[in-house]
């Protein structure tokens, strides 16, 4: 018997390729874990990638690249939907309705538009500008109840929470539901380098899918604590990025023995390093293969995608239909 949810959760996320270990320990390990006791709509938001691209060569296979890897880790297309932002053109319709009810000064006093502003200061277009506009359509589309953020994040799911309220208040309907925050903690997943936050624009990321030696190899590749200079130097795990993986991918007892052990010089770096490097790639080997076998048939992939596009859009529909009349639009005939 099929246990009753507790509500409808959404998150999105902006379509770049292969997944690493930054995006599992950050994000998908949490989309999979909801789906347990909620209704799950997850997002790979195309449209929202243009904000910051420069070339869309990519983006097409970066979509099925995402999907593939969310598929082989565990999301359950039969009871979750998964869907392409792009293919469900409602939510763009919704982002025109809510942007009239938007300050402008809202949207430039967010701390994400400021630093992407910082970050990319000769392409300041519209689309990054009412980014926070269409990520409330994206929400509120699907009749969210709860979304899963940081607290980093939280300025954000308020604006949505606000942008709601005054869509509601001045259409005098009470057609959009204010989402709530479910709250997550989001671990700051450092690169190889042991400094910055892993990403592949740094390169200093590890790749799930990539193969057990190539894997290897970035591991070895790893800083350790930089105090630490020769093999009979005592080394302090509570500074040592190595040692925060092998918290995740290692046992209790063989984190216990290197935090010690590293202390007193009892193990070396290097060895510490093979020994995450092999926990690591025998966590992965079950994904690893579930991956190789769909990407044998991509049309299943992108079947699932069509699937996840159906069901999105029957509820994306539901609720246009709701909000048009709460406008005062015109109703289409036929319809």
């Amino acid at each position: 018997m099929t246990k009753p949810k507790k509500g409808r959760v959404f998150s999105a996320a902006r379509p770049t390729g292969r997944q690493h270990l930054g995006n599992y320990l950050g994000a998908i390990q949490n989309y999979i874990a909801l789906q347990e006791n909620y209704e799950c709509v997850y997002c790979i938001a195309d449209v929202h990638a243009l904000t910051t691209v420069e070339s869309t060569e990519n983006l097409r296979q970066n979509t099925y690249e995402m999907a593939l890897d969310w598929l082989a880790l565990g999301i359950r297309p039969a009871e979750t939907i998964l869907f392409v932002q792009s293919q469900v053109p409602e939510v763009m319709e919704l982002h025109t309705y809510l942007s009239m009810v938007t300050p402008l000064g809202k949207l430039t006093d967010l701390p994400t538009f400021k630093e992407k502003a910082r970050q990319q200061p000769y392409n300041i277009n519209y689309g990054l500008v009412g980014y926070p506009v269409l990520m409330t359509a994206d929400i509120v589309l699907y009749k969210t109840d709860l979304v899963p953020v940081g607290v980093d994040q939280q300025p954000h799911l308020e604006f949505a929470r606000e942008t709601v309220r005054s869509f509601n208040y001045r259409y005098n309907s009470n057609v959009l539901i204010e989402p709530q925050m479910k709250a997550t903690e989001v671990p700051k997943v450092l690169g190889i380098d042991g400094q910055q936050k892993m990403s592949k624009s740094l390169d200093n990321h590890i790749e799930l899918a990539a193969s057990p030696e190539e894997t290897t190899q970035r591991v070895m590749q790893m800083v350790t604590d930089p105090a630490r200079i020769r093999r009979t130097d005592p080394g302090n795990p509570d500074v040592c990025n190595v040692f925060s993986f092998h918290k995740v991918f290692s046992s209790p007892a063989e984190v216990s023995m290197i935090d010690v052990e590293c202390r007193r010089a009892g193990i070396g770096c290097v060895d510490c390093k093979k020994m995450l490097a092999h926990n690591l790639n025998l966590h992965l080997a079950p994904y690893r293969e579930q991956r190789a076998r769909l990407d044998q048939e991509p049309d299943q992939v992108w079947e699932v995608l069509e699937d996840g596009r159906k069901r999105a859009d029957t509820i994306a529909e539901r609720t246009m239909q709701e909000v048009r009349e709460a406008v005062g639009l015109p109703k289409v005939m036929g319809k």
